[in-house]
């Protein structure tokens, strides 16, 4: 009986998980550093798992794009990357732009790839060359 691969482990360990967002160190404990990158790079690859950002991954939904066969992730972006940065220990919220349009003052409908946050945010989230923006929070006026 052969032993079971890091990538399988990984992959249960995925299967077990409530959230739809992984960080790298979330497979911490199954091996080195470079070992886990090679086999969640393995699993990309493989398209069992999305990659969002350095040290973010998604699950993959059931069925494959439509129009390009690519595998998608379970939820639309919006969420997914809002989920990362919870994990990541930032705020997210609705921009300004959203915030008007739910209330009727404007007609200018929000794409969805931006969400306004509560401190600095260097990395990029996103995946197949659509990527999040990200907005600084303005002060409350008082």
């Amino acid at each position: 009986m052969r032993p079971e691969t890091l990538a399988a482990r990984i992959l249960k360990r995925v299967a077990r998980k409530h959230g739809d967002v992984f960080l790298r160190a979330d497979f911490r404990d199954l091996g080195g550093y470079n070992q886990v990158g090679r086999s969640l790079g393995e699993l990309v690859r493989e398209g069992k798992l999305i990659k969002l950002g350095q040290g973010l991954y998604t699950r993959v939904a059931p069925e494959p794009s439509p129009l390009g066969g690519k595998p998608n992730p379970v939820k639309p972006l919006r969420v997914l990357a809002t989920e990362a940065l919870a994990r990541l220990g930032v705020e997210a919220g609705p921009t300004q732009l959203d915030i008007d349009y739910a209330a009727g003052r404007t007609t200018q409908v929000p794409s969805g790839r931006a969400v306004t946050v509560n401190k600095r945010v260097r990395r990029q989230i996103g995946y197949n060359g659509a990527k999040m923006h990200f907005e600084r929070a303005r002060p409350s006026l008082r």
